[in-house]
């Protein structure tokens, strides 16, 4: 037999060359394959072929949507149809993008125009309309049966239904320029675990969840985990409701409430809450009322407060009555903290972890009996409170220091171990964390 000349071994070797051989792969195992790429290099393979495409598209289970056609025209489900995290709030508001202003809070941007007025409620000037916005979740819902979370910006009733009725593994909703009215269609999702309702924004929009929505949200959501509510009203009733419905609630939130008078005392119904965050509160309760009627929270181990106003003395006192059985307690860039209203944290006798960070009123004479009278305190953290001084350290303090496990000293840049901590051990022992400028 002849052999072959050398022109047909190079066509033959061509022809080789451009065989894809990943055509003899099913998809379900090439999928396997790509699923096991790291995820930075799943955009790049989509553009190997049409196929390719396809598949990569299959992959992706977690979209930020920036164009509302996109949804409209049905391309997001045939394009990725096996999502499970969906956030829609870029594209629900009609942003100007030729500007060079971009406005930004918490989760929201948008583009404004140089014609915006400063008084105006920005985001409700901005928004699509709520009939094109529900047609759109409607779409997602149909076309996205696992899905597991969702954020929405200005959802009615009828848009959250749909989801409620078709996502039964919804897990997990945030739930922008919320009102009472949109909770009744979130009240369905009965295996929702994790909800975040912003209410009222000043300057963007203005929207409130009453006790009557915490009712219905209580009501219907019963495996609520973790809750937050920002910008929302309500009372001791709708507090009280979520207490006795929502008994797996671990977590729960505040965010510049509008909560009237005595709503701190229906915490105590949270019989299994962990973890109390109030955040950005203007006042933290105006009338918490009679000690007999706060209560207390049993199994509760945290306490956040985080850019609070703290002048609110009885407020102060009540949310330390409330939480007298928490382990942790962080207090950071609360405002008015004063060392009379400090001395309440006394009333929490359990506490092991302390950490403070931005209290610049809080001195070194209102953090020594504090420190003093909690023998089960562990763990300290000082940072950038401007009026603790070290020379203000006395041999008691320094005593106590030394007994703790862990000691974070940082009240201000210039910090330095005191001459009176000398022969306390703390030079061994905070070594790490004490360095001389």
């Amino acid at each position: 037999m002849p052999l072959p000349s050398h022109s047909n071994s190079q066509t033959l070797g061509s022809n080789v060359s451009t065989v894809d051989r990943t055509l003899l792969l099913s998809d379900e195992t090439l999928l396997r394959i790509l699923s096991k790429l790291p995820g930075s290099q799943l955009l790049s393979i989509s553009l190997v072929c049409k196929r390719w495409l396809n598949l990569q598209g299959r992959l992706v289970r977690s979209i930020k949507v920036l164009d509302w056609a996109f949804i409209e025209s049905g391309r997001l489900i045939e394009r990725f149809p096996n999502l499970t995290h969906v956030d829609l709030s870029r594209c629900c508001v009609i942003s100007s993008r030729n500007s060079g202003i971009l406005l930004h809070h918490g989760d929201l941007s948008l583009h404004l125009s140089t014609e915006f007025s400063p008084i105006c409620r920005i985001l409700e000037e901005n928004l699509l309309s709520v009939d094109v916005i529900d047609r759109g979740v409607r779409l997602i819902a149909g076309g996205c049966p696992n899905l597991s979370k969702l954020v929405v910006v200005g959802a009615s009733e009828v848009g959250l239904i749909s989801v409620a009725k078709e996502c039964l593994t919804l897990q997990e909703l945030e739930l922008h320029r919320c009102s009472d009215d949109a909770l009744r269609g979130i009240a369905g999702c009965r295996n929702l675990q994790i909800l975040k309702l912003v209410g009222c924004v000043e300057g963007f929009h203005w929207e409130l969840v009453s006790d009557i929505g915490l009712t219905i949200l209580a009501q219907g959501c019963k495996r609520l985990v973790r809750l937050e509510l920002s910008g929302c009203a309500g009372s001791f009733d709708g507090v009280k409701a979520i207490g006795q419905c929502c008994q797996m609630l671990e977590e729960l939130t505040l965010c510049d409430h509008r909560m009237d008078g005595g709503w701190l005392a229906g915490l105590s119904y949270c019989e299994n809450l962990k973890t109390l965050r109030l955040q950005s509160c203007r006042s933290i309760d105006s009338n918490p009322g009679p000690d007999e009627h706060m209560g207390s929270c049993p199994a509760l181990e945290s306490l956040h407060l985080q850019k609070c106003h703290s002048r609110d003395k009885m407020g102060m006192r009540a949310v330390f009555l409330v939480c007298q059985a928490v382990k942790d307690v962080v207090i950071q860039d609360c405002w008015g903290l004063e060392d009379d209203i400090f001395s309440w944290v006394i009333l929490c006798r359990r506490v092991r972890f302390l950490s403070l960070e931005g209290c610049s009123l809080l001195t070194t004479q209102g953090l020594e009996p504090v420190l003093l009278s909690w023998q089960e305190l562990q763990s300290l953290q000082v940072t950038s409170c401007k009026s603790i001084k070290d020379s203000e350290i006395s041999p008691d303090l320094a005593t106590r220091f030394s007994s703790l496990k862990d000691l974070k000293w940082r009240p201000n840049t210039k910090s330095l171990l005191a001459s009176s901590l000398a022969g306390s051990g703390m030079g061994r022992k905070g070594g790490r964390f004490f360095r001389r400028v």
